[in-house]
C-alpha cells in the first residue's frame, strides 16, 4: 500500500534539521526499495526548508504511521505537523523514472484538500509530461477520497495549482519541491 507522508516544518527549526541531516538520511535509507518519492520543500524564496516529503511503499497504515512519526527530525520536534494518507501512485513509477530527470525546471508539490466526489481521478492531460508523481489522497481503508496530491514541473507555483480543478478543492496548497536524497 502507498502512503503519502508531509512533514511540515516547525519555525526555526532549520538548525535542529541541519544537525540531524545524516540521522535522516541514515533513517531513509532503510526505507530506500520502499520509496516512491522524497524531497524537501521550500518557501517562495526557494532556500528556507518548510518541509519534507516522503511517498512510500509499506504494507499497512499502522507501518506507515511508524515511518512518519520515528523518523529523527520527527522525533526531535523539528516538525510542526505531519500530513498521512493513503495514496494510490496512478503514474506507477517512482520519482527516480521520471523522463525529465532529476534537473532543470522549477520543481512543486501541489496537495488539494477535499471531499465528496473525487476530484482529478485521472492525470492532467495539460501537465502528463511535467508530472513526476501523482495520485489520490485516500483514507486509511482506501474507500474514501480526501484529495489529491502530485509532484510536477511547471513554470510557475500557479501552473502548478492550475493541474487541479480549483472549485473541487477546499484549499490547494503549492510548495517549491526538489528531488531528495543524499547529495
Amino acid at each position: 500500500m502507498e502512503y503519502f507522508c508531509y512533514h511540515r516544518d516547525r519555525p526555526g527549526s532549520l538548525a535542529l534539521r541541519e544537525e540531524l541531516l545524516e540521522d535522516h538520511w541514515s533513517y531513509m535509507d532503510r526505507y530506500a526499495k520502499e520509496l516512491i518519492a522524497r524531497g524537501p520543500t521550500f518557501a517562495a524564496d526557494g532556500e528556507t526548508p518548510t518541509g519534507s516529503v516522503h511517498i512510500v511503499d509499506l504494507p499497512d497504515a499502522a507501518t506507515a504511521r511508524a515511518f512518519a512519526f520515528d523518523e529523527p527530525n520527527y522525533q526531535a520536534g523539528a516538525y510542526r505537523d505531519v500530513l498521512i494518507r493513503r495514496w494510490r501512485n496512478v503514474l506507477g513509477r517512482t520519482m527516480w523514472d521520471f523522463p525529465g530527470g532529476s534537473e532543470g525546471g522549477n520543481r512543486y508539490l501541489v496537495i488539494g484538500l477535499g471531499e465528496g466526489p473525487a476530484a482529478d481521478p485521472g492525470l492532467p492531460t495539460a501537465a502528463q509530461d511535467d508530472l513526476i508523481a501523482y495520485g489520490p489522497l485516500l483514507s486509511d481503508d482506501g474507500g474514501t477520497w480526501l484529495g489529491t496530491a502530485c509532484l510536477l514541473r511547471a513554470a510557475s507555483p500557479d501552473e502548478a495549482r492550475a493541474v487541479l480543478t480549483a472549485d473541487r478543492y477546499a484549499g490547494i496548497e503549492v510548495h517549491e519541491w526538489e528531488f531528495g536524497g543524499r547529495r
